[in-house]
């Protein structure tokens, strides 16, 4: 399976780490830009990514300085939040009034005010350490019409914890002889591994969403 994935060329890491890993790097910057300022974190494992980032770091695929891409990461993560905020703040409740669809969560909306009713305008910054949470959190920040310097503020805070906490965690793990090492020779099966991970409960919700949707108009056509 690891060699048929590395040379098909969909998930080979090499085609993506050539060049001291610029590329890798800007995937990485898109991801966590995305998560928090496009309403896709439940579809993107930013987690697991920042850990990666580290860890490539340390074996030189991503062969930029180790200051510079906290910096990258935490500017792109910072105006991922940006967007998010002003998403929520044009789109006003709307935004979370959609149907239910598997993809979108009431769920998901309803556990980010909680964290909201628990930590105030702290929410922001608590919320880049929880999943699917810190995907809602600057958008339900615009559509409470939190003030603007507080959540910016909030915002950079929470993002440059979040970067330096799992990069340097990576980094630190990586360092250790052998683990770098091994995350370079399986890094397409460990991709694929995360991939599944987080796909799998989406795609479980948008099934079961389509079955109750389908229930649904049966009752109604019955």
């Amino acid at each position: 399976m690891h060699h048929a994935l590395a040379t098909s060329g969909m998930l080979d890491p090499a085609a993506w780490l050539d060049g001291g890993g610029v590329a890798a790097l800007a995937i990485v910057c898109g991801v966590v830009f995305a998560e928090t300022g496009l309403l896709l974190g439940f579809l993107l494992p930013g987690d697991t990514l920042l850990f990666l980032t580290g860890v490539l770091t340390v074996s030189g695929k991503i062969s930029q300085p180790l200051w510079l891409v906290l910096l990258v990461v935490a500017l792109a993560t910072t105006l991922g939040g940006e967007l998010g905020y002003t998403i929520g703040r044009r789109g006003g409740p709307a935004v979370f009034e959609r149907r239910e669809s598997g993809l979108f969560s009431r769920d998901s909306v309803e556990r980010t005010q909680q964290f909201f009713d628990r930590f105030g305008a702290a929410t922001v910054a608590v919320a880049r350490f929880v999943a699917v949470v810190r995907t809602f959190a600057p958008v339900a920040a615009g559509v409470g019409r939190m003030r603007r310097g507080a959540f910016s503020a909030w915002n950079a805070v929470g993002a440059v914890s979040w970067t330096v906490v799992l990069i340097v965690l990576g980094y630190l793990l990586g360092s250790i002889p052998g683990v770098a090492e091994f995350v370079d020779s399986y890094l397409d099966v460990i991709l694929v591994a995360v991939i599944a991970v987080f796909a799998a409960p989406v795609l479980t919700r948008v099934l079961v969403a389509r079955h109750r949707r389908q229930q649904a108009q049966d009752a109604s056509g019955a």
